[in-house]
């Protein structure tokens, strides 16, 4: 493929990459946002707001992940005496990783 290339030029792939279950998205770049705000901040909401994206579906893509997911990938905790939370589990943060390293490499070029 690099014979189409001018060599006076820089090329670079540019997309977004989405993994995807036959039932729903299972991860994507705001997936992955979502869970690296969470782990910012300690909680869905907050999460959510820092992405100008509505609690509701904030939860609803936390809900679809730890469904597809064989453990989840977020915990959370209702509130109570020092409020709820959220944290993102081991698994979570490995599915972040995957999907970066995956990212990563569907940008390179041929």
């Amino acid at each position: 493929m690099k014979e189409l290339f001018s060599e006076k030029l820089s090329f670079r792939i540019s997309g977004r990459l989405w993994v995807e279950s036959e039932h729903d998205r299972f991860l994507g770049p705001g997936r992955v946002e979502l869970m690296e705000k969470i782990m910012e901040f300690g909680s869905i909401a907050k999460a959510a707001a820092a992405m100008q994206m509505s609690y509701k579906k904030a939860w609803d893509l936390v809900t679809s992940m730890n469904t597809q997911a064989k453990q989840p990938f977020v915990l959370t905790q209702t509130g109570g005496k020092k409020g709820g939370g959220a944290i993102v589990t081991e698994e979570g943060k490995q599915a972040i990783q995957a999907y970066q390293n995956l990212q990563q490499r569907n940008l390179k070029p041929a």
